[in-house]
């Protein structure tokens, strides 16, 4: 990897970048994002920001509207997706390079050079850095986005929603989908690799994000939606013969399905009238528990060693990766049962918001 613009001297060589930030009802957060990537360690006249609004209805727009160069783009969509926002905003700018941010980040002062000297190798289509939590000591939900968000450094086989890519990738794969409320970050890194670009994880900071997650409704909320966007993707993924998160479906319904049939079976049969058939279900509800609890009864050592963690935290972590898979497995059923009666999940403007950790 050539390292030949991080040495530049001249402010005027380093190429344009148009930064793309999307929210909606992101009055809490909007504010810190803008002035942490205005605070960019990057030429401000080669630095080019828009904030993409979904329809917000709180107070963001009038907070966009405060700082200075920033162009809003508001739409009001009936049901707003990532995808939308991000696509109107990199085909409003015409830079070379493309910074995608979601409101409840902020950036890092030096990832916008560490970013581009990726770049600077043409196989690059999309690069990314390290997404930090900034409060993962607040609640068990943040420790645990702040453990899952990153991927080992060198080249990856997907992206999330904090990414640099080329403008000419975007144009030629025809940027993200707009239908999909979940997943289209990956969904479209597998249309840029099929392009024949690489995707590149960086071991650098690129943003501290805000998962600000307390309540285990949200924790069951965004579990759904992960296993909504895994279905989502591997469907459109299963079309091209391509194995891309083949495993992660198998693992949710293999698992998931499991714990739940078994468990349902077995308290049948347990309060059937035969002695014979009780105890079945009783073998039914063990089976069902196995299913559920393999990470927790097995794997342990197994994240101690990939992450880094004492006993105490692999054991939490993999209490985590034992019942994530049943509110998964709804998110699953409710991809495949839409689209089975052409009702996809969708986005209400009005549900959507974006929350802070309280300081």
């Amino acid at each position: 990897m050539s390292m030949v613009r991080s040495q530049l001297p001249g402010a005027s060589q380093w190429p344009h970048i148009d930064c793309v930030i999307i929210g909606v009802n992101c009055a809490q957060t909007l504010a810190r994002c803008l002035a942490s990537v205005r605070a960019a360690d990057y030429p401000a006249d080669r630095l080019h920001v828009y904030y993409a609004d979904g329809g917000s209805i709180d107070s963001s727009l009038e907070i966009a509207a405060r700082f200075a160069g920033v162009t809003i783009i508001s739409l009001s969509p009936e049901y707003p997706t990532p995808g939308l926002g991000r696509n109107r905003g990199w085909q409003q700018g015409v830079s070379p390079f493309v910074q995608f941010l979601d409101s409840d980040t902020l950036l890092d002062p030096g990832w916008l050079k560490k970013g581009v000297a990726a770049l600077d190798d043409p196989s690059v289509g999309a690069v990314q850095g390290l997404r930090q939590e900034m409060h993962p000591q607040r609640s068990l939900f943040n420790w645990i986005g702040d453990l899952e968000w990153n991927g080992p450094a060198g080249e990856a086989d997907c992206f999330g929603g904090d990414v640099m890519m080329r403008r000419k990738v975007l144009e030629a794969t025809g940027g993200y989908d707009e239908v999909l409320v979940g997943g289209e970050d990956p969904e479209l890194s597998r249309r840029v690799v099929r392009a024949g670009w690489r995707i590149v994880q960086l071991p650098d900071p690129m943003t501290w994000h805000d998962l600000a997650m307390t309540r285990i409704g949200q924790y069951l909320k965004r579990a759904f939606r992960s296993g909504y966007g895994f279905a989502a993707v591997r469907d459109r993924e299963a079309r091209r013969s391509s194995d891309f998160w083949r495993h992660e479906i198998q693992k949710i319904v293999i698992r998931g399905g499991g714990f739940v049939l078994s468990s349902l079976l077995g308290i049948f049969l347990i309060f059937s009238e035969s002695a014979n058939l009780a105890a079945a279900g009783m073998g039914c509800l063990a089976l069902g528990t196995g299913f559920l609890l393999r990470p927790r009864l097995f794997l342990v050592n197994k994240f101690r060693r990939l992450h880094s963690l004492s006993r105490k935290e692999a054991n939490r972590y993999a209490w985590h990766c034992s019942v994530v898979v049943v509110p998964q497995l709804l998110g699953v059923v409710r991809f495949y049962w839409g689209k089975w009666l052409k009702r996809p999940l969708r986005n209400r403007r009005r549900r959507l918001s974006t929350a802070a950790s309280s300081r």
